[in-house]
């Protein structure tokens, strides 16, 4: 009975300190975005729920990009200009409608960072439990601090991404297969979909290797929510497919770059596109042999796939952004705990100077392409410095990560002794 009256009061306290430093962070969070506008992808969002839940107006409407635009630009958006219009499947208010209740903006914008902030720190830790890692403590903060100030994560916090949210929902769907919850890996899957680009290939993956080891669980429980999700969002407005597909179609046209065709063709107009055409072709091949080889395997293989396709899919010719890269996020923890896997006793250097080499060499190709305008605009080079790296460091560590499950434990039994 102590014991159990122990827990609890661990569980409240706990509580209330996690509260007392959302609070905190909030007020931080406040402050700068009071000295710092911007938040541009959150507010995207933020006015398109808004307007929809307190007037009825389509988030996909010229009225409301343009609203958008006022806010951004004060004018609408010039020829050439991003039109920062809604693309987010219509389902997506769910996430955005507590903070759509916030008429001002820059609070809103303050509690969406603190939660983002937040689950950058969970991200951190479901990735070394999907991983099954335990790293040192020293480097257990060099890695929480990395989670929050590396340039694909504080990029995205700034400007308001909830690509964060759904980096947090792919780590979580992996661990609950890993821990054969799939009822709730589909359902978390099922959320993901908020931002379709960046999980649509993961995805497929994840259907044909639950064929191949037949979890019909995950399947059912995946389409069913995203089912119900985009039924739901029906029965609000009929037609917002319709509506979302024609912003999804007019999205590349005032949008940077974001395909491997799209930003080869920047730098070599000549024979760029067909460059990234084959870059593209080339790793789709790869990960459909890769695909096969992990329905072979067990869990680690199936992970390591999974990063696999995580990171090849921001170049597999689907527009994107390098501010969705934080979904690679996984991969990257999978490869540094491989190193320590194989070499346990000299890895804590090697894990650093991996996370100060990612750290330094995103930052700096990002402050030495930078281009001002309304906002910071990074360069189309982002495009490549962590999916170069991450794919590398995949295949660097694949004999270990693949390895099933037994010659894993026996390995580590034999490391102990």
């Amino acid at each position: 009975m102590f014991r159990r009256k122990s827990t609890t009061w661990i569980w409240i306290l706990g509580v209330i300190a996690l509260a007392g430093v959302a609070v905190l962070l909030t007020i931080g969070n406040y402050n700068y975005a009071a000295l710092n506008p911007g938040g541009n992808d959150f507010l995207v969002h933020w006015m398109g729920t808004r307007s929809y839940i307190t007037e009825g107006i389509s988030p996909y409407s010229d009225e409301v990009a343009l609203r958008i635009q006022n806010m951004v630009y004060g004018r609408p958006a010039l020829p050439g200009e991003h039109e920062l219009r809604v693309a987010y499947p219509l389902y997506s208010i769910v996430f955005f409608l507590p903070f759509a209740l916030i008429r001002d903006f820059t609070m809103a914008r303050a509690v969406w960072m603190t939660v983002l902030e937040l689950a950058l720190i969970a991200l951190c830790f479901v990735s070394l439990r999907l991983t099954r890692w335990k790293p040192l403590p020293v480097v257990l903060m060099l890695i929480l601090l990395f989670s929050l100030f590396w340039y694909h994560a504080l990029r995205a916090l700034i400007l308001g991404n909830a690509v964060i949210l759904v980096a947090l929902l792919i780590a979580a769907g992996l661990l609950a297969i890993r821990n054969n919850e799939d009822e709730l890996a589909g359902v978390l899957f099922g959320f993901a979909t908020i931002k379709p680009q960046v999980v649509l290939v993961l995805l497929l993956f994840i259907l044909l290797w639950s064929l191949s080891q037949r979890r019909w669980r995950i399947i059912f429980w995946l389409v069913g929510t995203v089912g119900l999700l985009a039924g739901a969002a029906a029965l609000l407005m009929p037609d917002w497919i319709l509506q979302n597909i024609r912003e999804i179609i007019r999205y590349p046209g005032y949008n940077p770059p974001g395909t491997p065709a799209a930003v080869f063709a920047v730098y070599m107009p000549g024979v760029g596109r067909q460059i990234g055409l084959g870059v593209s072709i080339f790793l789709g091949i790869v990960l459909l042999i890769e695909w096969w080889l992990s329905s072979r395997g067990d869990f680690r293989a199936f992970l390591w796939a999974a990063c696999l396709t995580l990171v090849a899919s921001q170049w597999i010719g689907i527009q994107t952004d390098p501010g969705n890269f934080i979904v690679c996020y996984p991969a990257l923890v999978l490869v540094l705990a491989m190193l320590d896997e194989r070499w346990h006793r000299s890895s804590t250097w090697m894990i650093i100077a991996t996370l100060v080499l990612v750290f330094v060499v995103i930052w700096l190709v990002f402050l030495r392409t930078l281009e001002r305008s309304y906002q910071p605009i990074q360069s189309p080079l982002l495009f490549f410095p962590l999916p170069m790296m991450l794919m590398a460091g995949l295949y660097w560590v694949r004999w270990w990560a693949v390895r099933p499950m037994t010659t894993w434990i026996s390995s580590l039994s034999n490391r102990r002794l």
